[in-house]
């Protein structure tokens, strides 16, 4: 690992644990997401299955938040349904998170090995998407 490990949120934890277990009914939301803001606020959302490949819970959550006007997510956690607990973020929603919050903190790991740790470590050697952009 690269980055030093934070400690584990467990409110946010149980954050998205409660919304995949009350609005999580069906094949359409399947995973909840929860964020701690700078600020301490507690943003949730849920993602939006579809074949075609609808947003995952982690992408709803990045625009949810900007909707309350939160642009500084410290720590992300996605919970599937049906009791399966944490689940990690996919390569696409690492992608995205690190190029949107590179210092944010991820929550992974089974429930009783939870930790916390920079999204740069879950996406090594990765493409930064602001590198393409030239400086004025």
């Amino acid at each position: 690992m690269t980055g030093q490990p934070h400690d584990v949120d467990h409110e946010l934890v149980q954050a998205a644990a409660h919304v995949a277990r009350t609005r999580c009914q069906g094949d359409n939301h399947t995973m909840a997401a929860a964020a701690r803001a700078g600020d301490g606020r507690i943003v949730t959302a849920v993602n939006a299955y579809h074949f075609t490949g609808g947003p995952c819970a982690e992408l709803v959550l990045i625009g949810t938040a900007a909707a309350q006007g939160i642009h500084d997510l410290r720590t992300v956690v996605a919970v599937g349904d049906r009791d399966r607990g944490v689940v990690p973020p996919c390569g696409r929603c690492r992608q995205v998170l690190l190029d949107y919050f590179p210092s944010v903190a991820v929550i992974v790991g089974p429930a009783d090995r939870l930790r916390a740790v920079p999204i740069a470590d879950l996406l090594p050697a990765s493409y930064v998407w602001a590198d393409h952009q030239l400086d004025t």
